[in-house]
């Protein structure tokens, strides 16, 4: 596991810019706190999310990453995507968002 601070907030962004995603932070009606562009590697945050609310829309847009290959990453992205991929696959991010809607409608 890591912590939600804006250091690990850019070592996530470094990892998509280096797999060829571009990240913006905008405004907007989104439903679920991001969008991905037409299928493009584009990925439009919600603006007023805090860190832990973007790393939470970067990881969920992870899941959707096909595998990528290390070689064309620095060793620190490198890093991080093994480190991403691990915690995909100990709790899938689907059953921890439930969980999260599940808090929500009991307060």
């Amino acid at each position: 596991m890591f912590k939600y601070t804006k250091h690990t907030l850019k070592k996530i962004e470094t990892l998509f810019s280096e797999m060829g995603y571009t990240i913006r932070y905008e405004k907007g009606n989104f439903n679920s706190g991001y969008c991905i562009v037409e299928n493009r590697k584009i990925a439009v945050i919600n603006k007023f999310f805090d860190t832990e609310g973007r790393i939470n829309c970067l990881l969920e847009i992870f899941q959707f990453v096909e595998d990528y290959p290390l070689e064309h990453l620095t060793e620190a992205s490198a890093k991080v995507f093994k480190q991403l991929e691990k915690m995909q696959k100990k709790k899938p991010l689907s059953e921890e968002t439930e969980v999260v809607e599940e808090r929500e409608n009991q307060e």
